[in-house]
């Protein structure tokens, strides 16, 4: 071999090592439905089988302060895709489930589109509940590709509207209705998911997963039925379906390895809010553990969920941080990560990078605000944390872990030594109250500008 062979494999593995090293990190961000604030093995669930989302937090950081900017489905999705507060969105309620809905605001700038900026190729795979006409569907709002649902839940093998209907068949591939009769939707999605990737594995890709399970109906498959036949209805339902959920992840994230992929991927994992107790869901079967409330409601059990971050490459492993956090918060970090220039808009978000990488960095927030729906005496139901302090206006408890009362219409708890919201002290102490009220209507102003 003569001194210019010799030097070939050892120039080719530098210039290997330069580009890797100049590589833009893909962004894969999966949002569970419905998946309760404990409800994985790594967050205390003791009952359930997730070794898929489990490993993510092995190879990556666990947040213990994590929260939705809405404990309910569209609202909290606009947030996550704008990293502003729902009302600054534009959609602080749900979006309606029928053609010709409106949904977010087509000026709104999303993930996808900052990414699209970045030189990102960008994929829509699942639910989607922001809209319904062609601006505010997916390849309106950023996505180079999309696959998936455009209203709140269908059934997973006929593909029509749970709620309501018959007629009312809802899959659509790039804006236009498609038919995969029979199909398990988790499976298609997990396809059309790999296939994206695979597609797009030279060039660096965000693919936003928004998973419709465990939402109901809870469809989880026989092999989930049969491991949890006998846990008491209807944990046993939403166990098999998060199961299922888990199975499905694992199925992606194995695809991602498989291209060689895994070190230079971002996975964010999140639930959209708390769990459901609704009829359609038998009533409840997720688990919020210490926290009070569920889907719809303001106590912690409705917008304190399960969040993981994983890039090897790059990030701390198997760590765990308790700082505050926020969903709108992925947007900047996103950005952050990938070089991505930020949208020149207000956002409410910040970056979480520090805190990601230094246990002792402090949290972006020291205040955070929430509205959404009806609660005491049908008024809007609202609330401020800030600090250790946390005060709920027309509290609703979704999960009745204790009665509310008239009496309850500022709901004042210190998160410190109150973790469960099961004693109002908003009596003993009128000045917190009335100064955290006071911050809750001066953000109003603001996000209805």
């Amino acid at each position: 071999m003569n001194s210019r062979q010799s030097w070939l494999p050892i120039a080719l593995l530098a210039f290997s090592s330069i580009v890797f090293a100049d590589r833009k990190p893909n962004v894969i961000l999966i949002y569970t439905d419905d998946q309760g604030s404990i409800d994985v093995n790594c967050y205390g669930a003791t009952d359930l089988v997730t070794p898929n989302m489990d490993a993510l937090a092995d190879r990556g950081v666990r947040f213990t302060q994590f929260y939705s900017a809405a404990p309910v489905c569209s609202p909290s999705r606009a947030a996550l895709l704008t990293g502003r507060y729902p009302q600054r969105a534009g959609l602080a309620t749900n979006a309606g489930s029928a053609k010709g809905a409106t949904g977010m605001p087509a000026e709104q700038v999303t993930i996808a589109e900052m990414m699209k900026a970045a030189g990102y190729v960008t994929g829509h795979v699942g639910k989607w509940h922001l809209g319904y006409i062609p601006e505010t569907m997916p390849n309106g709002q950023g996505f180079d590709y999309s696959f998936g649902h455009m209203g709140g839940c269908i059934d997973n093998y006929s593909h029509f509207f749970y709620w309501n209907g018959p007629n009312r068949h809802d899959l659509w591939r790039n804006g236009e209705e498609i038919w995969a009769d029979g199909k398990f939707f988790p499976d298609l999605m997990v396809a059309e998911a790999s296939r994206f990737v695979e597609q797009n594995k030279d060039k660096p890709f965000f693919l936003y997963w928004p998973i419709n399970t465990p939402h109901y109906p809870l469809q989880g498959t026989s092999k989930w039925r049969q491991k949890y036949a006998d846990l008491p209805v209807p944990r046993r339902m939403y166990n098999a379906f998060v199961s299922t959920t888990d199975e499905k992840i694992g199925e992606l994230l194995a695809k991602v390895d498989q291209l060689g992929l895994t070190d230079d991927t971002i996975v964010i994992f999140q639930s959209d809010h708390g769990h459901s107790t609704e009829e359609r869901t038998f009533g409840g079967g997720g688990s919020a553990g210490p926290y009070r409330g569920a889907k719809f409601s303001l106590f912690e059990g409705g917008i304190r969920v399960p969040a993981i971050i994983s890039y090897p490459r790059k990030l701390p492993q198997g760590e765990v941080r308790e700082q505050l956090a926020v969903s709108v918060d992925w947007m900047p970090t996103i950005a952050n990560l990938c070089g991505a220039e930020i949208p020149k808009r207000k956002l409410d978000g910040a970056s979480l990078l520090n805190v990601i990488q230094d246990n002792e960095a402090k949290s972006p927030h020291t205040t955070f605000y929430w509205q959404s729906g009806r609660g005491l005496g049908r008024n809007p139901q609202w609330a401020v944390r800030d600090g250790d302090w946390k005060l709920i206006g027309n509290p609703n408890d979704t999960s009745k872990k204790a009665r509310i009362t008239n009496n309850d219409a500022r709901f004042l708890v210190h998160l410190a030594e109150d973790l469960g919201e099961m004693k109002n002290v908003a009596s003993q102490h009128p000045d917190i109250v009335q100064r955290l009220e006071k911050l809750h209507d001066a953000w109003l102003v603001d996000v209805s500008d």
